[in-house]
């Protein structure tokens, strides 16, 4: 489980993550795709290893979904502090039932859906869509 503190910028972490998942995607490839980002969205539960970096109090959680090319980024905040998961597509397994469930390396957030269920429908198959290109390059025997 890769998570950075992005709060602030630091390099070493910076060039890890584009390691890991990709530099981000170009101004005209942002464009083809029509939006390399998810909209807000409510976390609804996470595995226990988050529990100590999602506020506890009464307060609403959010995360947001950035693609790249070898994966994906989820952003998400505690209190002032920004910390973004990054997770490359062929560790990326993902449950689309009653909540939106990104899963990694036993880690996992549960996000709640919309009450507009397309409005992140896009974002959902732009990820498998990602994940199925990269796919097709390696071969498995």
């Amino acid at each position: 489980m890769l998570i950075f503190n992005t709060t602030y910028t630091d390099k070493s972490d910076e060039s890890e993550i584009n390691e890991l998942v990709g530099t981000p995607f170009s101004f005209f490839k942002r464009i083809q795709l029509k939006g390399i980002g998810s909209k807000r969205m409510i976390i609804y539960s996470v595995s226990k290893n988050f529990k100590k970096l999602i506020n506890n109090v009464s307060d609403i959680n959010y995360a947001n979904i950035e693609l790249r090319p070898k994966g994906i980024i989820v952003h998400f905040t505690q209190q002032l502090r920004r910390y973004s998961w990054a997770i490359p597509y062929y560790k990326l397994v993902i449950f689309n039932g009653d909540y939106f469930s990104i899963h990694s390396d036993s880690s996992f957030i549960q996000l709640m859906k919309a009450k507009g269920k397309d409005q992140n429908r896009s974002i959902i198959q732009k990820i498998f869509l990602l994940k199925s290109k990269i796919s097709e390059e390696y071969e498995f025997r």
